[in-house]
Parts: structure tokens; C-alpha cells; sequence
């Protein structure tokens, strides 16, 4: 009766037990990261009896919970993944609705502000026309500032994420951390703990959704968590931090730091996957590259606009002036140059030289004991540098290609150890601005008019001069001051430069000029049309003139080349500055001799920055969905395994209830028997 009653009793224990664990089950359903726990039974030993062995009831061996560290594991580094991906894809969606919305991007204000040029140029002394221009050109101004701004909002926006990203991984290190502490100290007595287990695994897999995690498993089931390349963010109840600080080469541009102990590291570019890496990887591929675009583009436009209306006469017969401001004021400038923390006084500035060269990647600038050293951040290029004169910074890539910019070191100059980040083109959208408000202003003429004489004898026809280049004599590379050069060319041409056709069948050319073809010299063909450019250099400036000469004039007809003084319904600038909306002014490649080999317009320009955040943020959509339903299949694998099913369960409070109920009746039955024993004897 004794063993009966023992056999019973530990049925009674085990399925108390099993209830127990059923009920625990059950109320965890909902419970994130929940492994389903079952007990292992095992019989207890045997005794001998002269029958033979006879069985003493069971024991319960241990409480498992159903877990997998590769399904586990696989769901940890999909939820990375996916976090990434969504984090890119949310940031991109909104930049994407940006640049290709006709309300908010820059190609219908592009369109508008040179249709306001097609129609003054058809009319070039209409005020209401003129004043369209400065109107559209004061909105196309606006436009770019606006999207600017949204970029620059959504900077700001990923500076602040990227935050409290950091405190939630903060959080979750240091909940980690406490948990090996108490799994290792449970562990120790031999048996595992499974909610504790649980709980852990769940801050991990949290912890994956922000960062990407590497996890290594020790001897006493504690977890080391390592993050980016290596670093320990978690090692056993060792936790590490992080922390997001202005980047030291562009304080708007934060960076994450990695601080264990008191030694800090800068892993910004080593982070992946989780929403932190998704965002430092939209920045890095597609914010960076679309402000400085945006801004090359804008300073493209304000240089070729300015330029060509300083080649020009406005109604008063003046010298145009410029449309946007000038982009190398001193403020502008130096707000291009960032200096890191830690070194010297010294404050360089950043000149624009030729916007249609510019690229759209950052350089930093490094002192050492030999000089600057200038690297491309885009490809990680050495530059080549060049001081000429002292104290200003020529740069140009390993083919001798000018990158389009210069850097004046000015008082103190660097040291060696200073480093300097060298934006050209990342406030570009920010700074244009339309400052000429006077309609009769804009020059709409163009500066040179030519005239056959009114004595000519023959057919011999001039068309109007079209000012190909203006050069500084002493420097043809450097920025030449438009308004002086214009005024050096009124003193030049005077009361006109004739060009007199001899009996020779050649032109006497004035003083000075060249041609090509040499028209003093047989270059002229009677009869046919001749294009022809003039060169002359006066007032320290090189000009080049085209022109074309047909027919067949006589001896003694002469040509007058005039200053266009007067030149109030001349479209002729005003038609050159419609044509550079089709120009390949954005980017431009020349050969040895200056030409264009390579380029775009401004609109061609816009249009391949849209297709490819366009053609990014597809991709990023069709990434979403891949790595959503990878995510999916994970966690239905994980949940297949370890997962609650309340069918199943209820079927275990059925089991174990009947279990309890058959444990009772052996002991009822043991009961019975010994009272029937003890009243036998009576």
C-alpha cells in the first residue's frame, strides 16, 4: 500500500505540474518572445521484489521550453534587415514625393523661368515681359531654397532618430546585461531559466531591430553582444554605450561614438542594419549626394544666368548686371569649409570657379609636415594641389581635370595636424538668391552690332557679331570681372572698327585683330558664306568674336564693327540666355583645348537626379517587400516551434486534468486498501 500510495502521489505532483506549466502557457499567448515550455517526465527507480522489479511512480527530469537558437537566430537577423530597409525606404519615400512633385520640384519653376525669357526675348523692350523674368526668376530662387530646406529638415530629422535609436539600444544593452547576470547566477544551480531565457532573447531580437547585432554564446549562458565591426557593446553584466555627437567635419551631420569605459570611437560608417544603419545609409547613398547636387545645380544656374547677362546691355545701353547673387561672398564662402575639433585658428574659405565643372562629392583637406593633402570623398581620389598664388589652393583629380573650386587659406594659415571638410556644393540651393529688382535692367542686348557701309557697291553681306569668349590677358583661367571687360570693349570699338574690302580680294583688318580663317591673307571666299572668328585684346581682356561673311562685295566696301549702345530692340543676349535651358552647363567634361566633351542641361541635369532617387526608392520599395516576407517566414518558422497553440494547450488541461484525476483515484484506491487491511485485524 505504501508504494501504491507513493506511486499515486508522485502522479499527483507530476500532473499538478503539467497543469501548472499548461496554465503558464496559456497566459503567455500573447506574450512577446514567449518560448512554450513542457515538462520531461522520467520513471523513478525500480524495487526489487521476489517477482522482480516492480516500478515506484515518476519524476519530473526538467521544465524545457521549445527553442531553436537557428530559427532563432535567422529571425534576429531578418528583423535587422527588414529594419533597415524600412527605415531607408520611410526617408526616401518622402525625398522621392519631394523632387518629382509638380508643386514641389524644381522643373516646373525651371520650365516657367525660361518661357518668362522665350517671351521677353520676343519682345525685348516690353517692361511687363522683363518684369515676368525677374518675377520667375525670383520664384525659381524660392524653389530651390524650399527644397533646401525640406532636405535639410529631414537632416535634422535623422540626427534626431538616429538619437533615440541610440537611447533604445542603450536601454536594451543594459537590460541584457542584467539578464546574463541572472541567467549565469540561476544557471549555476543546473537548470536553465527559461523565462529569463526568454526575456533575453526577446531584448536581443528588439536590439537587432535597431542595430544589426552579432550574438556569441558563452559557457555560463550568458550572451556577448558585438555591434559594427567588432565592438563589445554587451560582455557578460559588461555593458557599453552609445552615444550620437556632431560630426566633427560637419557639425549638421551627426555621428554615433562608441564609449566603453573612458575610451570613445567613432563607428559611424561601421554601422549596419536595424533602423540606425537604414538611416545612416540613406544619408550616406542618397541625402549627401542630393543636397550637393541640388546645389551644383543652383550654382550652375546663378553663374550661367549672371554670366551671359554680363556679356549683354540692358535698355539704359549699360552693362547687365547680375540676375542672382554672387555666390563667393565672403559668408557664403566660408560656411564651405568646416574645421574639425582640435585644430588651429585657422579658417580657410571656399571659392567657386567654374560651376559647370563641379562634382557632387565632399573633400577633406588634411595638413602634415609636407603641405595639404586633398582627397575626393566620393571615390577616396588623392587630388592634386596645386598654390598658385601663395596662400590659394588650386584642385584638380590624377588627370589634371580642375575640380572646379578653390580654397584660400587666408591669416592664420593651417598647421600641420589640421583637417578640414570641403563641402563646394552642400549649401548651393541655400544661398541663390534673385537680386536685381529693376526690369530695364536685364540685358537683353548684346554688345557688338555690325553694319555693311552705306556706300557698299556690292553684295557682300555681315551678320551680327556673336561675343564668343572673354578672357583675362594675363590669366585666362582666372574669373574675369564682366562689367570692366564690358566697358574696356565700349572704349575699343569707339566710333566703329572697319573692316575694308581691298582689289587684292582680301580684308584690311584694324589694328590688332586676327582672324581665322585669315581674311587678310586669301582666307575670304568670294561668293560663299564664310564664318569667321575675330580675336583682339584691349584693356588687359582677350575677346573672340563670330561672325559670317557672304557674297561678293567690291573693292573699297567696308564693314563696321560698332558698341551696341543703343541696341534697345536687340534680343540677341536675351535668345543666348533661352538657349541655356537646353546648354550642357551641369557637369561638364572638356578636352586639352576647353571644349565640351561631356555634360548636361540644367533640366537634364534635375531630371537625373529624380530618375535615380526614383529608380533608389523602387528598389528600396521592391527591398521592403522582399525582406518583409523574409521577415514573415522567420517568424513563422520561429512560431511553428516555439509558439503557444491554445488548441493544443486546451487539449493538455483536458489531458492532465484526467491525468490529476486518475493520480487521486490510485491514492483513494491505496487508501481504501490499507483501511480494509487495518480493519481486518480488528
Amino acid at each position: 500500500m505504501a508504494d501504491l500510495l507513493s506511486i499515486g502521489l508522485s502522479g499527483l505532483s507530476a500532473s499538478k505540474t503539467q497543469l501548472s506549466i499548461t496554465g503558464h502557457n496559456i497566459t503567455n499567448v500573447n506574450t512577446p518572445g514567449y518560448s512554450r515550455q513542457d515538462a520531461s517526465q522520467a520513471t523513478r527507480s525500480p524495487q526489487f521484489s521476489g517477482a522482480g522489479y516492480i516500478g515506484s511512480g515518476t519524476s519530473l527530469v526538467d521544465v524545457r521550453r521549445s527553442y531553436s537558437e537557428f530559427l532563432t537566430s535567422q529571425l534576429r537577423s531578418s528583423t535587422s534587415l527588414n529594419s533597415d530597409v524600412e527605415a531607408y525606404k520611410s526617408q526616401i519615400d518622402q525625398l522621392d514625393s519631394l523632387l518629382a512633385g509638380t508643386t514641389t520640384g524644381i522643373t516646373p519653376s525651371l520650365q516657367k523661368f525660361f518661357s518668362a525669357l522665350q517671351t521677353a526675348a520676343e519682345d525685348p523692350a516690353n517692361i511687363p515681359a522683363r518684369q515676368l523674368v525677374l518675377a520667375e526668376a525670383e520664384g525659381l530662387a524660392r524653389r530651390f531654397n524650399t527644397v533646401y530646406d525640406r532636405l535639410s529638415e529631414q537632416n535634422s530629422f535623422t540626427n534626431k532618430q538616429m538619437s533615440a535609436v541610440t537611447d533604445q539600444v542603450n536601454r536594451l544593452a543594459g537590460s541584457i546585461g542584467s539578464l546574463n547576470e541572472a541567467i549565469a547566477i540561476a544557471a549555476a544551480n543546473g537548470k536553465q531559466p527559461n523565462d529569463l531565457l526568454d526575456a533575453r532573447d526577446e531584448a536581443v531580437r528588439q536590439l537587432s531591430g535597431y542595430i544589426g547585432v552579432t550574438v556569441v554564446p558563452q559557457d555560463d549562458s550568458s550572451f556577448n553582444v558585438f555591434i559594427g565591426s567588432g565592438q563589445p557593446l554587451v560582455v557578460g553584466s559588461t555593458v557599453a554605450k552609445l552615444e550620437v555627437v556632431p560630426g566633427q567635419g560637419d557639425p549638421n551631420r551627426h555621428e554615433v561614438q562608441f564609449i566603453s569605459g573612458g575610451s570613445r570611437q567613432g563607428i559611424t560608417s561601421q554601422i549596419t542594419g536595424g533602423e540606425l544603419g537604414g538611416l545612416i545609409r540613406y544619408r550616406e547613398e542618397v541625402l549627401d549626394s542630393t543636397m550637393n547636387s541640388l546645389g551644383r545645380l543652383s550654382l550652375a544656374v546663378s553663374d550661367q544666368v549672371n554670366t551671359q547677362l554680363r556679356q549683354g546691355l540692358d535698355l539704359k545701353g549699360d552693362v547687365g548686371e547680375a540676375l542672382f547673387g554672387n555666390y563667393n561672398e565672403p559668408a557664403l564662402a566660408k560656411l564651405r569649409v568646416n574645421a574639425f575639433a582640435g585644430n588651429s585658428n585657422a579658417q580657410p574659405v571656399l571659392n567657386i570657379t567654374d560651376p559647370s565643372v563641379l562634382t557632387t562629392s565632399d573633400y577633406l583637406m588634411e595638413y602634415d609636415a609636407s603641405g595639404p593633402k586633398v582627397r575626393r570623398l566620393s571615390d577616396n581620389q588623392l587630388m592634386t594641389v596645386t598654390e598658385s598664388p601663395a596662400g590659394t589652393l588650386s584642385i584638380a583629380d590624377k588627370n589634371g581635370v580642375d575640380q572646379g573650386f578653390q580654397v584660400v587659406l587666408g591669416s592664420p594659415a593651417p598647421v600641420a595636424g589640421d583637417k578640414f571638410s570641403l563641402q563646394p556644393t552642400r549649401r548651393g540651393a541655400a544661398d541663390i538668391t534673385a537680386v536685381l529688382d529693376q526690369a530695364d535692367q536685364l540685358a537683353f542686348a548684346a554688345p557688338v552690332r555690325a553694319e555693311a557701309g552705306l556706300q557698299n557697291s556690292g553684295t557682300g553681306k555681315i551678320t551680327q557679331p556673336d561675343l564668343v569668349s572673354v578672357l583675362d590677358a594675363s590669366n585666362p583661367e582666372l574669373a574675369v570681372d564682366a562689367k570692366q571687360a564690358m566697358e574696356a570693349l565700349q572704349t575699343y570699338l569707339g566710333n566703329g572698327r572697319l573692316l575694308e574690302f581691298g582689289a587684292a580680294g582680301n580684308f584690311s583688318l584694324p589694328a590688332g585683330v586676327t582672324s581665322v580663317p585669315d581674311l587678310a591673307a586669301g582666307g575670304f571666299k568670294s561668293g560663299q558664306t564664310n564664318s569667321v572668328k575675330l580675336a583682339f585684346e584691349t584693356g588687359g581682356y582677350k575677346y573672340e568674336l563670330s561672325v559670317q561673311l557672304s557674297g561678293t562685295p567690291n573693292a573699297g566696301d567696308d564693314f563696321t564693327l560698332d558698341f551696341n549702345q543703343s541696341g534697345v530692340s536687340d534680343n540677341r543676349n536675351a535668345l543666348k540666355l533661352v538657349d541655356l535651358q537646353s546648354k550642357q552647363t551641369v557637369g561638364v567634361s572638356l578636352d586639352a583645348d576647353g571644349n565640351v566633351i561631356s555634360g548636361v542641361s540644367f533640366t537634364d541635369g534635375y531630371g537625373e537626379l529624380v530618375e535615380r532617387v526614383g529608380t533608389l526608392t523602387a528598389q528600396a520599395r521592391m527591398d521592403s517587400e522582399a525582406t518583409g516576407s523574409i521577415l514573415k517566414q522567420a517568424t513563422d518558422n520561429r512560431d511553428s516551434l516555439s509558439a503557444v497553440n491554445l488548441d493544443e494547450e486546451a487539449a493538455n488541461l483536458i489531458k492532465f486534468e484526467q491525468y490529476y484525476n486518475a493520480s487521486a483515484q490510485i491514492i483513494q484506491v491505496a487508501r481504501s486498501l490499507f483501511d480494509t487491511l487495518i480493519s481486518s485485524f480488528r
